[in-house]
């Protein structure tokens, strides 16, 4: 493969094997940020001169990406229903579409994984083969399973971990892993047209209890904004006793656009986010962020800025700080996002962690 800007000549191209969770097939409307994330970061490694191969679900469809696609197995969607609840039940199938997959990982013969899935067998298949392993914990330390498999993997010569913020950082490190290094998500830099602001909220992303969509659509109405749920609904009951709204699937481009045309995004989240990509691609757009500051979304808003975080479950405060928003100068937040949120330092430090591991076989 020849040079490019991310390989300097005399440099290797690296060969990455990235896996992704099975819960759902990857597409360009995405089901969560963290397959939306994965997406971006296997097109920015493509375009640095890397070789990317997504192992994924079946039913995958992106462009310009190669796709290895395994038969999820039946009953994968009883995994949405997570993290507000209890964690799912084992699924039994999921340990054998997880072998097929690295199998289809070590026929490829890349140099490094770079893996993703939330899934304890994924970690389990994957430290068990024979290339080093990058593992990007998207979640907090939530399920039992998934802890006992990092932990146990934590010391192994060629297995990392990294996370995507200082919060998740701080939780896992309670947790007891203490050496996890921290690679902030970031968004593509995209261009959206200038266009009028509409008197309307968005909520974006998985239709769920802890990310606050009730309480979102609540707040919008009370500041009286028209609520736009854009994403895909995890939690049918949640949907049906406390939402009740026609919730859209966009593909990116079109989120994107949505987003500059809306007055704010509102992110009332219940758990502890671990980053908060709506909020980086928000302020991305020029759309300003209102939401609970919990996890990782202050290291993503900045206070007065990109928006402003209130104190989790004080409704009132947030409906206060959506009038604050709006005055906000959107030409400003995209300018400030552009700065701290773009997904080009974020393949960099990726690149040079797998090329780290992928060296040292």
């Amino acid at each position: 493969m020849p040079p490019t800007a991310g390989v300097r000549p005399g440099e290797r191209a690296v060969r990455v094997a990235m896996v992704a969770s099975l819960v759902s097939p990857l597409r360009e409307a995405q089901l969560g940020g963290a397959q939306a994330f994965q997406t971006d970061l296997a097109r920015a490694l493509a375009s640095r001169g890397h070789e990317v191969a997504l192992f994924c679900a079946a039913g995958s469809d992106l462009g310009g990406l190669r796709l290895e696609t395994v038969p999820a197995p039946a009953g994968v969607e009883r995994a949405l229903v997570m993290p507000a609840g209890r964690p799912p039940p084992p699924l039994p199938g999921l340990r054998l579409a997880f072998a097929e997959l690295f199998a289809r990982v070590r026929a490829w013969g890349g140099d490094v994984v770079s893996l993703h899935a939330f899934d304890a067998e994924a970690l389990e298949e994957a430290v068990g083969g024979e290339l080093p392993v990058l593992h990007t914990l998207h979640l907090p330390p939530l399920v039992p399973a998934v802890m006992r498999a990092v932990l146990s993997a934590r010391g192994r010569p060629r297995v990392r971990f990294v996370t995507v913020s200082q919060a998740m950082r701080r939780a896992w490190s309670t947790a007891g892993l203490d050496e996890v290094q921290v690679i902030p998500n970031g968004v593509p830099v995209f261009e959206v047209p200038e266009l009028p602001v509409a008197a309307r909220a968005m909520v974006a992303g998985r239709v769920s209890p802890e990310k606050g969509t009730a309480s979102a659509i609540r707040v919008a109405r009370r500041v009286g904004l028209e609520p736009l749920v854009v994403g895909s609904v995890y939690d049918r009951e949640y949907w049906r006793g406390q939402v009740c709204v026609p919730v859209r699937s966009v593909a990116r481009p079109e989120l994107w656009r949505l987003m500059a045309a809306s007055a704010v995004t509102l992110m009332p989240v219940e758990w502890d986010e671990p980053f908060g990509l709506v909020a980086a691609e928000s302020q991305m757009a020029g759309c300003p962020v209102v939401g609970y500051r919990r996890g990782g979304l202050p290291e993503v808003v900045t206070e007065g800025v990109g928006g402003f975080l209130v104190e989790p479950g004080d409704e009132e405060a947030l409906a206060a700080a959506v009038e604050r928003a709006r005055r906000l100068d959107r030409p400003s937040v995209r300018r400030a996002a552009r700065e701290r949120l773009d997904i080009g330092p974020v393949a960099v430090a990726y690149e040079e962690a797998l090329a780290a591991l992928a060296g040292g076989r």
